[in-house]
């Protein structure tokens, strides 16, 4: 299933797209797409609903993040071999975890804002997953089933704010609008090999950022499975993977984010986002 959540910003609705691509109103049968949602028992029950019992939801409404009231943003840092080369940096013995503040989070056309004071705002394609239940200690055979979806996500960073400022990488990862989720939240039994995804992203119409989740150093089960023995993973909770090579940080000359730029993303089979940068304000 693809799930989503559509509406003005705070007064989202649950919706499904059905095999035609038209979105329809799940609101009737769930009063919003959270944590108490993403069961498998839940999910099994908006399996069995017939999309054309649903209404159709007229024009092209916002959407919003495809999950409400997340608890935490997890992050996997230089996840992709080429990547940490660009970026200068030794390929990681384990998972490198950051966090990204919730309060980043937003729908997948969104406009994206400019820092106060950035002078480096670049762009990273992510796969996103999507826990369903509780997990803590799982083991890397079982961790899949743990997970209720995936999404698409743009890692959104302040390179500057990240590298060049001290301490760790939390304050350039998780400034407002640096957390684009979805479109769709796709039910984990429409993707059974996250390892096989091909994802992209372009910069005002030119392709900056060409891979696939295949070459990942390490794969979603075992970040699940790894974050799990430190964080308890609760239903809602997100971890974004990581990003392939391309971002404008390892480009020569390097290249930034400036007011007016577009940005259009996808991951296979989980959609496309599109995003105008905007300055800041309060």
């Amino acid at each position: 299933m693809k799930l989503v959540r559509y509406g003005k910003l705070g007064k989202e609705k649950p919706g499904m797209i059905d095999a035609e691509g038209r979105l329809r109103d799940l609101s009737a049968v769930i009063p919003d797409l959270g944590p108490a949602q993403l069961g498998d028992a839940v999910l099994a029950r908006l399996r069995r609903l017939k999309p054309q019992t649903l209404a159709l939801v007229p024009g092209k409404p916002r959407l919003g993040a495809p999950v409400a009231n997340i608890g935490k943003f997890i992050a996997i840092g230089l996840n992709y071999a080429d990547h940490a080369a660009e970026a200068g940096m030794p390929i990681p013995k384990e998972p490198v975890l950051f966090t990204k503040a919730i309060s980043c989070i937003q729908g997948p056309n969104d406009p994206i804002m400019l820092p106060k004071g950035s002078v480096k705002t670049d762009w990273e394609v992510e796969l996103g997953v999507v826990i369903g239940q509780r997990a803590r200690h799982v083991s890397q055979k079982d961790a899949l089933n743990y997970v209720a979806g995936y999404c698409a996500v743009n890692d959104i960073s302040e390179r500057e704010f990240q590298i060049e400022r001290g301490g760790t990488w939390d304050k350039g990862k998780g400034c407002d609008s640096f957390g684009p989720l979805g479109p769709w939240l796709v039910t984990r039994d429409e993707v059974p090999n996250p390892q096989r995804l091909a994802m992209w992203l372009e910069v005002n119409g030119q392709r900056t950022q060409s891979g696939s989740t295949k070459t990942m150093i390490f794969g979603v089960a075992r970040i699940v499975s790894y974050v799990s023995q430190f964080i308890t993973l609760m239903p809602g909770d997100v971890i974004t993977t990581g990003t392939p090579p391309g971002v404008g940080m390892g480009r020569k000359p390097q290249q930034f984010l400036k007011a007016g730029d577009t940005i259009a993303m996808g991951v296979e089979g989980l959609g496309e986002q599109r995003q105008t940068v905007v300055a800041f304000k309060r």
